[in-house]
């Protein structure tokens, strides 16, 4: 501090001398000199605000009253994202596989990134004959054109890892390059335990997350209005022009089973959308926007359920551990 000081004395003195030199008077190089150290030192050049004072940092594992059995999965959180705060967390800080819940920091990359009103031509890489039978797919064909948009809405909803290779191809020109992309957003975002191999999520040995990286990523995307309007579409029919020229009609629905029906959804939240992955190393995963009756926003997420029937009984549980008037006491 000291030093900084008598440097910025010497140049205020300097520049008091030059004045002097082009006919001001020493009184009018006084004023401009005990101008320049107010504004100066008045200034906080040595504080900013902090990364995180608007994100929920859990230190450890935090209970809740009423939250779920953690003996069928690998990790859980619920971050209360209007308090900044952490209602529920168990080893969010342990690196796991995230399988297609990849698939939001993909969405993050292309929404920031590209133009999504921009025309995609699907490669021969990125059609769905180029994935094993059962991978998750979209439907798209090689010549296929669409809007990147669109294959937000494939991606997001269906979990179409043949949209996740359309979307980096056309974002990033290639698929190595669009990882690269998506493991720059990761650093920025202080993801520090996160390392990306691929744009879907099919595994890789040094493909990994963890459920507090994902809740940091995943806070970054509902910033966004178009990953919101994705996440809680039921339904997307994509404007899809053929190779032939023709159009072809198809319809993209979720993979998260609140939004089909195949699980009862918590009776006092409103899920908004969320994303699924799933994979045999992975387990089953899934993390979500929800809003309790005051429309205050949560983060819930789930990592390694050994079924998915658990995933969905673990996350109703979760968010029905919130008093009805939302947030802990």
């Amino acid at each position: 501090m000291k030093c900084i000081d008598k440097q910025i004395r010497l140049i205020a003195s300097v520049l008091a001398g030059c004045l002097c030199l082009t006919g001001c008077s020493l009184f009018e190089a006084d004023d401009l000199v005990a101008e320049y150290e107010t504004k100066t030192y008045n200034q906080d050049i040595y504080r900013s605000g902090l990364f995180a004072e608007d994100l929920c940092v859990p230190d450890g594992n935090v209970e809740m009253a009423g939250a779920p059995d953690v003996s069928g999965l690998h990790a859980a959180a619920l971050f209360d994202v209007e308090e900044s705060s952490v209602d529920f967390s168990y080893q969010v800080y342990d690196r796991l596989y995230p399988a297609s819940t990849t698939k939001i920091m993909t969405a993050l990359v292309a929404i920031e990134s590209g133009d999504l009103s921009s025309q995609v031509t699907v490669s021969e890489a990125a059609s769905a004959s180029s994935f094993a039978a059962d991978e998750s797919v979209c439907e798209l064909e090689t010549g296929d054109q669409l809007t990147l948009k669109d294959l937000l809405y494939g991606l997001l909803l269906c979990s179409g890892n043949d949209a996740a290779v359309a979307i980096a191809e056309a974002v990033g020109g290639d698929v190595n390059t669009f990882t690269d992309m998506m493991n720059d957003k990761a650093r920025e975002l202080m993801a520090t335990s996160t390392h990306f191999e691929n744009p879907h999520g099919l595994h890789s040995e040094n493909h990994y997350t963890t459920a507090y990286d994902l809740y940091l990523i995943f806070n970054e995307c509902i910033r966004h209005e178009e990953f919101v309007e994705v996440i809680q579409a039921d339904a997307y029919k994509p404007q899809i022009t053929g190779a032939d020229g023709n159009p072809r009609e198809v319809e993209w629905e979720p993979t998260n089973f609140y939004a089909t029906g195949e699980a009862s959804s918590p009776t006092n939240v409103s899920l908004i959308g969320g994303k699924t992955g799933t994979t045999k190393l992975a387990g089953n995963c899934l993390i979500l926007l929800s809003e309790d009756a005051s429309q205050k926003p949560y983060i819930s997420v789930i990592m390694g359920a050994d079924t998915k029937e658990l995933l969905y009984q673990d996350m109703t549980a979760l968010l029905q551990a919130l008093p009805a008037s939302g947030g802990t006491e």
